[in-house]
């Protein structure tokens, strides 16, 4: 009988710790921008936190939960409309931009009860339908005034410094907190459990873990993020125009943000909005080439750099900044794995089952569970 190995099943390692704790500091210091940063920087930081949060929330949905969905435009035009209908209703316009986002997370509720029971291609069809359809309903709203769109008039009763302050702290906590909930929930059972359908939706069901559940949890954090982003895109723009809210463009964005990241990791979709960030600060007034520059880096992305550029440096190197899964040490000098990483050139269903058997053989012989 061949006997087991004895390993220790890590979750921080020296290196998450330090950048963990400088990943939090980095919060700290960006608390206080409006105080030292231009006008300009405290608009274009205000962009950026935008971008974490679309790509970081389709990288959720996509990436770890395995429902690619073209339709997240949906939930961007929601957040913006929800916030123009509350702020309507003499609601204070910061405070609609929070329980308009809040709404959205309400309705993706009843919503997921039928997007969810399609798979594949289907779900991805499915929520671009989804998105077209909110997009005709909000155009029958009168205040809208059809594709004429309405401006969120409300924030003009607040100083211009005042309101771009407001927005950059509204936006800054925003990606915060769900970057923070996301990270809570990858490390729990729920995390677990949608990494595994997301392999083998079958094998994760035999196994005992209730799909439809898990998936909706990822389904709903993902529509509020999409909400939040476009609730915060209007604090900033001010006019609502349901052409340009409900446009698949958010959602290409989104996909580009995350497939050049990293695909199925948490720093991806980080580095991912950076790149895209800098590429529209610089490029973004290039017209119809931007796009077209766009669409080839992803395809070369998707070719030659499947993972991403932070997967392509993480199987590389092994690095594992913000520890969002478990990592395998073997105690006899042998190499780690790495335990919920997303490799699309891999067997995904047989790794999570082979890890799985590695920490419950480390649990019964004993090993140290970090």
């Amino acid at each position: 009988m061949t006997e087991l190995a004895k390993v220790a099943v890590q979750r921080w390692t020296p290196l998450s710790v330090v950048a963990t704790c400088g990943l939090v500091g980095l919060v700290l210091v960006l608390a206080f921008g409006p105080y030292y940063l231009s006008a300009y920087l405290t608009d274009r930081l205000t962009t950026l936190f935008i971008y974490v949060i679309m790509a970081a929330m389709w990288n959720a949905l996509a990436g770890y939960g395995g429902l690619v969905s073209v339709g997240q435009q949906a939930f961007f035009g929601l957040g913006a409309y929800a916030a123009i209908r509350l702020s309507f209703w003499n609601v204070d316009p910061y405070l609609a931009l929070i329980l308009g986002t809040l709404f959205v997370g309400i309705l993706a509720l009843p919503l997921s009860l039928i997007a969810l029971h399609l798979r594949g291609g289907e779900f991805a069809i499915g929520m671009w339908v989804v998105s077209e359809l909110a997009h005709l309903l909000v155009n029958l709203d009168p205040l809208v005034n059809g594709e004429t769109g309405i401006s969120l008039i409300a924030l003009d009763a607040y100083d211009a410094g005042v309101r771009r302050a407001y927005n950059y702290w509204l936006a800054l906590a925003a990606m915060t907190a769900l970057m923070a909930l996301l990270f809570l929930l990858l490390r729990s059972r729920v995390g677990a459990s949608v990494q595994a359908i997301r392999d083998s939706e079958e094998a994760a069901a035999s196994l005992g873990v209730r799909v439809i559940t898990n998936k909706r949890i990822i389904f709903v954090l993902a529509a509020v993020g999409c909400a939040a982003a476009g609730a915060l895109w209007l604090a900033t723009l001010i006019s609502f125009q349901p052409r340009t809210y409900f446009n698949v463009q958010w959602t290409a964005y989104m996909i580009f943000m995350a497939l050049v990241g990293g695909l199925g990791t948490y720093e991806g979709p980080i580095i991912g909005a950076i790149i895209f960030f800098l590429i529209e600060t610089f490029f973004g007034g290039s017209g119809v080439w931007y796009l077209v520059g766009l669409g080839a880096a992803a395809l070369l992305f998707s070719l030659f750099l499947p993972r991403g550029l932070w997967g392509a440096l993480q199987d590389r190197f092994e690095l594992r900044l913000i520890p969002v899964g478990y990592r395998l040490r073997f105690l006899d000098g042998r190499p780690s794995t790495e335990g919920s990483a997303f490799n699309p050139k891999s067997d995904d269903a047989t790794t999570s089952q082979n890890t799985a058997a590695q920490i419950s053989s480390a649990e019964y012989q004993g090993g140290n569970a970090i």
